[in-house]
């Protein structure tokens, strides 16, 4: 019997909606219930690519035994983490509290009133390495909820306030200082692997907003060394491009097949970087093939992004991306032999993972070529087609940067589609961010992220096109995230709105692990609109973050890559770059920009109608002039290409 799935917009409850289980999404009428009937909420989290989520689902929730102990005892309430990251992040903190560890599937247990009082990850149908049945944790979920109620309902104010930690973070009072941001980069060599790239064991994730952090600050061994090995490693997609979400070995040999749109977004821009800082074609190749994959097989008719695919097809994980030998001979015919010397193929299971290991042939893009057509006729891995507004933006942001770094306007075109796309439909009647959009329809309120990197997106669209309208729409986004996220007390922003509903704890999230935090985005992306504007309450705000954060940051690097870059742009002596006149003196000068790169600098460009940095700034003679400046004082401007880049 159907379940109340059925007319939820997330791929992963739809997974769910024939499971024998009484899911509801999560809501009042579950709350409701629960109260009513005195029953704890069991909230089960995953989401559309878990591959471990499909496994207990199918051990778990389609068996109509285990299914009907969970009706009987529990109000079931089947949560997707990438359209609830609030619900989410409330459930995995508590989980790591009690378990010390986390990860998804997530299974947590709930009072009534929404505060987690047990959780765990994964668990089997039968015992085994040492984790208890599912039906086993049911039964002492169960008995504890029974016998012990009291004594559960009584710890509950203690994990409030656990939960509630960040809100009560302090602003700290010492001065931000650049030394400390040095430490911190030196303090990472403790933990990278010299000889494979990246940071600590197996597995592995690929730390884009570190390796953003050092490129930022000058240090290529270890950020080059990284953008190398993955980009040898199965990790990438060697035939169509892009890469999967993680390595289980410490070498990016045997990737977690799934692919997401945030980690190719962030990635394609970090390795556009590399190359800009390296000139090694194969991270300028790299980055063109991530991004011409998710045009290619992400984006939706409407010029929006797909959020991910899955690892499994046709109930085999990695069955899509891996081949044997006789199949790449067949395939490939005289062009086998050149091919299996550079992808060195690797044994995983009952077939090869392809890597890029060996001199690189010239028929490379034939050899790719003929793989991706003869993979296309296979049966692809499933789609989650939801558009999540957050990670859009970041495919905006590396499209836009790609596009007019690279000459590329199918890229600039993508990015504006986009864009395009999120401002006309996903937003509610009364104009405010909305989540997600899947079907025709936008829905769910918008969280501190899904502002917080639009705002960043829209800032570099604004310096790719010259169009006023992306930073004018930049502006209004940050004055509307100031109003309805800040924490005017203690600085920073909350994860939610100030309209959203009551949960257990409003916490605000601080880590930069996989994706930036919405903090630390909101506080580079205001740094930016700040020098764009000239409106110090920008910085103000900015500021707020970096108080509130920068002491973790330096402690912890690895997992606030974003904020100390944030924290490095703030420090920096800064250019702002105003270029005007005709066209195609004012494009000679847009590239002496572009053709480096340059993180601490911001552009404005265009018409001026709207944007401070533009105001007064007039061609020189009528002739195109670029205007270099810091905190607004400009230098004499300049008309040829290289006074621009000796002014750089």
């Amino acid at each position: 019997m159907p379940n109340r799935l059925g007319g939820e917009s997330s791929p992963y409850l739809l997974q769910h909606k024939e499971n024998p289980v009484d899911w509801y999404p999560w809501g009042e009428e579950a709350r409701a219930r629960a109260r009513a009937e005195n029953r704890p909420l069991l909230v089960s989290i995953g989401y559309s690519a878990c591959h471990w989520c499909h496994v207990m689902a199918h051990e778990s929730f389609e068996d109509p035994e285990v299914a009907a102990v969970m009706n009987e005892r529990f109000v079931c309430v089947k949560v997707d983490r990438e359209e609830r990251p609030d619900i989410d992040a409330i459930c995995m903190e508590a989980c790591q509290a009690m378990t010390g560890h986390g990860g998804w599937p997530l299974n947590a247990f709930l009072t009534p009133d929404g505060v987690p009082f047990y959780a765990g990850t994964y668990f089997p149908p039968e015992s085994r390495h040492g984790l208890p049945s599912w039906r086993m944790v049911l039964d002492g979920v169960e008995e504890a909820w029974s016998n012990r109620r009291e004594e559960i309902l009584a710890q509950t104010p203690r994990m409030v306030q656990a939960l509630s930690a960040s809100q009560q973070l302090e602003p700290s009072v010492e001065p931000i200082q650049d030394e400390l941001v040095r430490s911190a980069l030196v303090s990472l060599w403790s933990t990278y692997d010299r000889t494979n790239g990246g940071f600590g064991r197996a597995p592995k994730f690929p730390p884009a907003s570190v390796i953003e952090l050092l490129l930022a600050r000058g240090e290529h061994e270890m950020s080059l060394g990284t953008l190398e090995a993955m980009a040898r490693g199965g990790i990438y997609d060697q035939v169509g491009g892009g890469f999967a979400r993680y390595s289980v070995d410490a070498t990016w040999t045997v990737p977690h097949f799934e692919k997401m749109l945030y980690d190719n977004a962030l990635l394609a821009r970090a390795y556009l970087h590399g190359w800009q800082v390296s000139g090694r074609e194969r991270f300028r190749r790299v980055c063109c093939e991530t991004l011409d994959w998710a045009l290619r097989e992400m984006r939706g008719p409407e010029g929006g992004f797909c959020s991910a695919l899955d690892a499994d097809s046709e109930g085999v994980e990695g069955k899509f991306y891996m081949w044997t030998t006789e199949e790449l001979r067949d395939v490939l015919g005289e062009l086998a032999e050149p091919a299996l010397d550079y992808f060195r193929p690797r044994p995983f299971e009952h077939a090869l993972i392809l890597e890029g290991r060996g001199p690189e042939p010239d028929e490379l893009p034939r050899i790719r070529a003929r793989l991706l057509d003869a993979r296309s006729a296979r049966v692809r891995p499933g789609l989650d087609d939801k558009r999540l507004t957050a990670w859009n933006a970041l495919m905006i942001s590396a499209l836009a940067e790609a596009g007019a770094v690279l000459g590329r306007a199918d890229y600039v075109n993508g990015a504006v589609d986009c864009a395009s796309f999120l401002l006309a439909e996903q937003r509610d009647a009364e104009g405010r961010l909305l989540r997600t959009w899947k079907d025709g329809r936008g829905r769910l309120a918008a969280y501190l992220e899904d502002h917080a990197f639009l705002l960043e997106a829209l800032l570099g669209l604004y310096e790719a096109t010259g169009d006023p309208a992306w930073y004018e729409e930049a502006a209004t986004l940050a004055d509307a995230m100031i109003e309805r996220f800040s924490d005017r007390e203690r600085g920073g922003f909350y994860t939610t709105a100030d309209d959203h509903e009551p949960l257990a704890a409003r916490r605000k999230d601080m880590e930069d692990s996989p994706v930036p935090s919405g903090n630390s985005a909101a506080a580079l992306g205001l740094l930016r609109l700040a020098l764009l504007s000239g409106d110090g309450s920008y910085e103000r705000h900015a500021l707020g973050v970096l108080r509130l954060l920068f002491p973790l940051a330096t402690r912890h690097p690895q997992a606030f890559g974003h904020l100390l870059r944030a924290a490095d742009f703030y420090m920096a002596p800064v250019k702002e770059v105003a270029i005007v006149g005709p066209q195609p003196e004012a494009a000679r000068l847009l590239e002496v920009v572009r053709g480096s790169y340059r993180p601490h600098l911001v552009l404005a460009t265009g018409d001026a109608d709207g944007v401070p940095l533009l105001d007064g700034r007039e061609p020189v003679d009528g002739h195109a002039a670029a205007y270099v400046c810091e905190h607004f004082i400009c230098q004499a401007p300049v008309t040829s290409p290289e006074a621009l880049a000796a002014a750089l």
